[in-house]
């Protein structure tokens, strides 16, 4: 094709990122996530500038890939700061975790944000919130299944890049400009993948559907059955969980997800982890290959109890957004509304499955044999290194208690999932 005169010096490809700090790296919800406790020691550390031969030599250039530098162990200590200690130290969103994140509301240049449906934790959330919320009019999204790292180096992946670099950078004539915005390959159980073009996010036609929590039965159910009585659960165990009959027709979900939970605590808090999840007609649970882990749920989402406060410029229906400024302890046996964010997901159900919620008080756990891979050094129990168990950010004075979960005529507690209609 005919090369023509570059009309951009810049553009930018951010495939699986995040795009804040606070809310998609450090603190889900505003409990800290563990991630960077496993992702610092094992992938930073090593790799430091002064590691010299002590480091891995490229297969291209023979050298030692961080530099032929060579310091000593005190030395590099004193070069590099604890991430791990800071972020501990900022349990708030405050100019520490804002530093670190892009003004997304500022890039102007040609952008692509390229998600993971099964990024839950941190490679999901940020590339569709950058997508809505970025300044330029030329912008795409593309959501797409698998680990981390397949669909970079696949040829999918590799021709999307070259594709879209080539015609902002080289000024290639090569059909980018006339792709739709946003690309999807939609999930399906059994790792299938099908490919649909769309024109914004969340999609113009989603039915946004309201699922109550049925306390009679634990039902999710598309009327409120007005019950009045309280559900209680170990604050840091199990939990309950709320599955709707079997479904009569497959059933898509694509979008972003809410809920909204009353709630009381026998202590001053609670931890919330909120997991969307699909049984099989036999009772299996059906599961996906995540981002970093091979048994993951459809979509997860978090929330500290004294961390409910909402930002009201920026939630919408669909996607509750906490302020994260200021804790607001709860009085022990008083109920609070606590509207959930749980982040974007897309699977088509396939008919007699059911869809199921569960509230509990720790991290999904994968009810199947878990995998053993002598490479990750973490363990697969379905939510990758993406664990919450900092003993110092959940003591359990405070958060070993009883979790109420509260049902009254014209309160109740529902889940919000973005229906796509049949075509």
């Amino acid at each position: 094709m005919a090369a023509l005169r570059p009309p951009h010096l810049t553009a930018i490809c951010a495939w699986e990122g995040a795009a804040d700090h606070y809310r998609d790296l450090s603190y889900h919800g505003g409990i800290f996530c563990e991630f960077i406790s496993n992702w610092y020691a094992r992938a930073v550390i090593p790799m430091q500038h002064g590691m010299g031969k002590r480091c891995p030599f490229g297969s291209l250039t023979g050298e030692p890939v961080t530099g032929a530098e060579t310091f000593p162990e005190e030395q590099l200590a004193r070069n590099r700061r604890d991430i791990i200690a800071s972020a501990l130290e900022h349990r708030l969103d405050d100019d520490y975790h804002r530093e670190r994140s892009p003004a997304v509301e500022k890039i102007t240049v040609p952008f692509l944000s390229a998600a993971n449906w099964g990024g839950q934790g941190l490679h999901t959330r940020g590339n569709f919130e950058v997508f809505v919320r970025a300044a330029t009019k030329q912008k795409w999204l593309e959501a797409h299944g698998d680990t981390h790292w397949t669909e970079f180096y696949s040829n999918y992946g590799i021709n999307l890049q070259k594709q879209f670099f080539a015609h902002f950078l080289k000024g290639e004539q090569n059909g980018w400009d006339n792709r739709a915005s946003v690309q999807l390959l939609v999930r399906h159980p059994g790792e299938k993948f099908v490919p649909r073009q769309e024109s914004e996010w969340p999609l113009a036609r989603t039915q946004w559907t309201k699922f109550y929590l049925d306390p009679h039965g634990h039902k999710l159910a598309r009327t409120p059955a007005n019950a009045d009585l309280t559900l209680s659960y170990d604050a840091m165990g199990e939990g309950i969980t709320f599955t709707t009959d079997p479904l009569r027709s497959s059933l898509e979900i694509t979008g972003p997800i809410a809920a909204k939970l009353i709630v009381s605590s026998s202590t001053t808090d609670a931890d919330l982890f909120l997991v969307l999840r699909v049984f099989a007609p036999d009772g299996q649970e059906v599961t996906f290959q995540g981002a970093q882990d091979p048994h993951t749920p459809i979509a997860q989402g978090w929330l500290r109890a004294s961390h409910r406060k909402l930002d009201s410029e920026r939630s919408l229906p669909y996607r509750p957004y906490h302020s994260h400024d200021e804790p607001q302890p709860l009085t022990q046996g008083e109920a609070v509304e606590l509207d959930i964010e749980i982040w974007p997901t897309s699977v088509v159900v396939p008919m007699n499955h059911r869809v199921a919620l569960s509230i509990r008080g720790k991290d999904y756990m994968y009810g199947g044999p878990l995998p053993v891979a002598p490479h990750v050094p973490y363990p697969l129990t379905g939510v990758g290194p993406f664990a919450h168990n900092e003993e110092s950010d959940r003591p359990r004075t405070t958060f070993a208690g009883k979790t109420s979960l509260h049902f009254a005529p014209g309160r109740q507690p529902w889940l919000l999932l973005p229906i796509i209609p049949a075509t």
